[in-house]
């Protein structure tokens, strides 16, 4: 646990993991010397084949008279057909067959050190052999033939590729021997043009186009010979020109039925209304009438009249109350509801004659009735021409899917056979082309022989390899770094366990005044916090603690005792009296994790600090200290630091100073 603060910090950091560096250092070091002069040599052949443009290159004529079927990308690259064709399987392993026995019985290189690697080699290669054979015989991996295992090694040694819109096939194979590798090309080249011609090869299409051809026809006349039929049991030279026909006249018909249907409602109505108004005329009506007055209510108001002259006249004699009077009055009312009964006219005479109204309504009547016999009439044969026309047109609907699915395989015949036709020619020539051998790639760039190895670089390796090591060194620094959980100085002990740290004791060198002086004022920090106004009052007892046994806590306690006594302050160690005013009791609680008695000890201590070793306490530790002391005192004061070294040489300190003080 170091904190990174300066360039000071990242040399203390190559100093505490020299070692490691050294190592890692030597060991990469090592392992690229032994790779640059040990590691078995490749060389590389290379060769290029051009693809000229063709056919065959872009797209058989299967697929380019088809485009409403196929559409080919636009960016369709044809030359990665040729690399799969060029590093499939079967020319592989043709390629391997061939050369087996040639690679197995190739002589030894000449040269001692050739030879040497030879042998190794050979003997690394029957070791594995064997342990392949044992793998085997349990089971473990699948047989392989020898064929199949060189098959493997030269498709992973060869590569293929083009650069994009080129159409040059750049081959590339890698092999322990020059001669070989040159060889293994040219073959696998030849190899490939012959397969591809092969493959490619059309001798039985130009059967094939003149076979479809005459089928297609066959089909044709038969299709034709079915839609014939078909249309003559309807009766139309067109399925659709029919079915347009009798929907029209169906629509048509339709129609006209609905306006006789609507006429005849109409005629019904105006008929009922006609009943409806003969019902009430009568049969004759009256030209003349004669009115005179009526005689008997006239005798009435004459006699209404005398008893009224009689009741003035007794009104002259008798008061309104008397009996006559009374008499009188009832009898004027009861005269006065007889005159008002009867009417004041009366009919003397008329002359009749015949209702002309009643006459014309009858006339009407009869022709409505005959009018809508005849649209009943009319209806009932429009709909007996409806019912047939819609048979008709079942009857179409019936044979028009038929008709539909024979149009369509018709036309599709007839497509087929227009590119049969024109493909019959096109296939005779591909047919003589192929019986030519003509072929539409060109070895533009034969095998090459390249003496010079591709791997390993050893010129290389040599330059890099120092460079290489020391890289390799500062990343195994930097990875201890990352693991190292030691604690070295003080710098994130505070932020790393919460508590303050009281000071940080150097390692005690007394060889140089220097050394001592840093110790010195490390104790005298340590000094500075133990109030000295408390120690006065009250007096001080103070616990110091480690986690484990070695930490330096006997070590502090006598420094610190030292320097105490030195300033005139009373110092006891251990005891089990309390401090007295102006008294400190150093306490010595050492090895937490295995000493019962130190929690005895510390029980009686006002301060408590946890001693910690540099370079030899780890954070875990430490913190399960932390943990064990909280839980037991529910405190820990502080943190003292000791032993911490500086790990950087003062030479190199100092050559450093000087270096930067010139600058």
């Amino acid at each position: 646990m170091i904190e990174i603060r300066s360039f000071r910090d990242l040399l203390r950091l190559f100093f505490i993991f020299r070692r490691e560096f050294k190592l890692a250092a030597i060991a990469a070091l090592v392992i690229i010397l032994l790779g640059a002069f040990l590691l078995p040599a490749k060389y590389e052949s290379t060769a290029r084949l051009l693809v000229k443009p063709g056919r065959d290159s872009t797209l058989p004529i299967e697929i380019s008279n088809r485009q409403a079927l196929v559409m080919p990308s636009t960016q369709r690259d044809p030359i990665v057909d040729e690399e799969r064709l060029l590093t499939g399987r079967p020319i592989v392993r043709a390629v391997a067959e061939h050369y087996l026995e040639v690679i197995d019985n190739a002589p030894p290189p000449e040269g001692f050190w050739k030879r040497t690697k030879y042998y190794v080699k050979s003997g690394v290669g029957a070791v594995f052999d064997g342990l392949r054979v044992v793998l085997e015989t349990v089971g473990v991996v699948e047989k392989t033939t020898p064929v199949e295992r060189l098959a493997a090694g030269l498709e992973k040694n060869f590569e293929v590729s083009h650069a994009a819109g080129s159409t040059v096939m750049d081959i590339s194979f890698k092999w322990g021997d020059p001669q070989i590798a040159q060889a293994v090309v040219k073959d696998w080249v030849e190899t490939y043009i012959n397969e591809r011609t092969q493959a490619l090869g059309r001798k039985s299409l130009y059967a094939f186009y003149e076979g479809q051809a005459a089928n297609s026809a066959t089909e044709i006349k038969s299709y034709k010979q079915q839609i014939l039929t078909h249309l003559n049991e309807i009766g139309a030279a067109s399925i659709t020109d029919r079915l347009e026909d009798l929907s029209e006249r169906i629509n048509v018909l339709r129609g006209e039925t609905f306006n006789t249907t609507r006429l005849i409602a109409s005629s019904d109505s105006a008929i009922q209304s006609t009943r409806n108004q003969l019902k009430g005329q009568p049969k004759e009506v009256t030209t003349v009438r004669q009115i005179a007055l009526n005689p008997q209510q006239q005798d009435l108001r004459r006699l209404l009249n005398q008893k009224l002259l009689e009741k003035a006249d007794m009104m002259r004699t008798y008061t309104d109350n008397a009996p006559p009077v009374k008499a009188l009055d009832a009898s004027i009312r009861a005269m006065q509801v007889q005159v008002a009964s009867e009417s004041n006219t009366i009919q003397a005479s008329e002359n009749r004659a015949p209702n002309t109204l009643e006459i014309h309504l009858q006339r009407v009547l009869l022709d409505e009735t005959s009018n809508n016999l005849a649209l009943r009439t009319q209806l009932v044969q429009q709909q007996k021409q409806l019912v047939n026309l819609e048979a008709q047109r079942k009857q179409a609907l019936e044979i028009e899917p038929e008709l539909a699915r024979l149009s369509r395989e018709l036309n599709t015949t007839e497509r087929n056979y227009a590119l049969y036709v024109d493909n019959l020619e096109k296939s005779r020539i591909d047919r003589e082309l192929d019986n030519s051998q003509i072929s539409n790639i060109a070895v533009i760039e034969e095998a090459t022989l390249n003496p010079g190895r591709i791997f390993p670089k050893t010129l290389v390796m040599l330059v890099l390899a120092i460079p290489f090591a020391i890289v390799v060194g500062l990343l195994v620094i930097y990875l201890c770094y990352l693991l190292d959980q030691r604690i070295h100085d003080g710098g994130l002990v505070e932020r790393k366990f919460g508590l303050p740290l009281w000071t940080t004791l150097p390692e005690l060198d007394t060889t140089t005044a220097q050394s001592a002086n840093a110790f010195n004022a490390s104790i005298y920090r340590l000094y500075s916090l133990l109030q000295p106004a408390r120690i006065a009052e009250q007096g001080l007892t103070l616990g110091l603690t480690s986690a484990r046994h070695g930490e330096g806590v006997t070590f502090v306690v006598e420094q610190l005792r030292q320097l105490l006594a030195e300033n005139g302050i009373n110092v006891r160690v251990g005891g089990l009296e309390a401090a007295a005013p102006g008294e400190v009791v150093l306490l010595d609680a050492s090895a937490l994790l295995a000493n019962r008695d130190a929690f005895v000890t510390l029980r009686r201590a006002d301060l408590i600090a946890l001693v910690v070793e540099a370079r030899k306490s780890t954070v875990p530790v430490v913190e399960h200290a932390l943990s064990i002391l909280n839980t037991a005192f529910g405190k820990v004061d502080g943190i003292i630091i000791n032993r911490r070294k500086f790990e950087v040489p003062s030479k190199v300190l100092q050559t450093i100073g000087k270096y930067r003080g010139a600058f």
